[in-house]
């Protein structure tokens, strides 16, 4: 009979304000989700709150995903640690 493993666990950190809900941070736990992780959800909730964690984790950007002690980053850096292709390729836009 084989072992069970403990199921692995994540940490997100994501914008939440009443003016504003970051898709990708909604789209980062769904897919952490579905890759069977465990997900702690963490919502920056204010300006304030936003401007800390950056500060404090040294990143520009939200959400950040950490898999155990680990940051992988944002959206596009979970989908490549998690061994698929990244859709949205920033493109050139045309006329600028």
């Amino acid at each position: 009979m084989p072992m069970s493993t403990p199921t692995a666990s994540a940490r997100v950190y994501r914008m939440k304000t009443a003016e504003h809900m970051c898709p990708f941070g909604l789209k980062m736990v769904g897919l952490l989700k579905r890759k069977g992780f465990k997900v702690d959800g963490h919502t920056l909730t204010s300006r304030d709150e936003i401007d800390a964690f950056k500060k404090q984790e040294n990143v520009d950007t939200t959400p950040q995903v950490y898999i155990g002690d680990q940051r992988i980053g944002g959206y596009e850096e979970l989908r490549k640690h998690l061994g698929m292709s990244v859709h949205n390729a920033k493109k050139p836009h045309i006329g600028q």
